[in-house]
This record gives structure tokens, sequence and C-alpha cells, in this order.
């Protein structure tokens, strides 16, 4: 698979579940970027991690993967913003809006057992 391209219909499946997989792995008040998530499965494909999540990411913690900025889902800040106060998810607040602080929320499967808090 081109490491920019979204995978193909025969592989799709099994990259959406991966991606599934993945997902429910992030710890309450932790986050991954998309591109996290994709780096996670080897790929770059951070497009396709954000269309698996805006097709089959209603019924994944969908606020634990954000923009590369440390900023949630776009139009879904409010909501994300709830689970994120709920979970303790470490926030940054800025001058005209806040994101997510993510030295300290970022997530890697790799380093499960590390915990920055």
């Amino acid at each position: 698979m081109p490491s920019d391209d979204v995978p193909s219909d025969d592989v799709a499946v099994d990259f959406g579940a991966a991606v599934a997989e993945v997902v429910r792995m992030i710890p309450s008040g932790h986050v991954m970027t998309y591109g996290d998530v994709a780096a996670a499965l080897g790929s770059r494909a951070s497009r396709a991690v954000g269309k698996v999540m805006a097709h089959e990411g209603a019924d994944l913690p969908w606020w634990r993967v954000v923009r590369a900025g440390g900023h949630p889902p776009l139009h879904h800040e409010a909501r994300a913003l709830q689970h994120y106060r709920a979970e303790g998810t470490p926030l940054v607040q800025g001058t005209a809006a806040w994101r997510l602080d993510m030295r300290r929320a970022r997530w890697s499967p790799s380093t499960e057992a590390d915990d920055p808090f």
C-alpha cells in the first residue's frame, strides 16, 4: 500500500479493525494523533485513520484521537472537552482557545507502561 493512500477495499476492513483496536487501547486521560495511530500500524496513512474514525468511530473513544496540533476532532470540540474534563486529560488554555497538552497527554502503545502523570 502506498504510504499516503487510503487502503484499497480488500484491506480497508482489516485496516479499519486495526485502527479500532489501537483506539480502544488508548487509556483514559490520554490521546494519540491520527498520525500516531497510523504509525502504530506501520503506516503513514493518517488520513485513512481519519476516514475510519469518521465512518466507524461513534462506538469508539473517538475523542482520544486528535489532530497533530493538540486540537480535538473538528466540529466535535465541545463534546470532546466534556470527555477530556471527565477523564482528567491535560489541557492548555491559550489566549483564544484551548488545546490538549500533548507533552503530557500523548500516549503510544510502545510506552504503555509509562505513566506521565
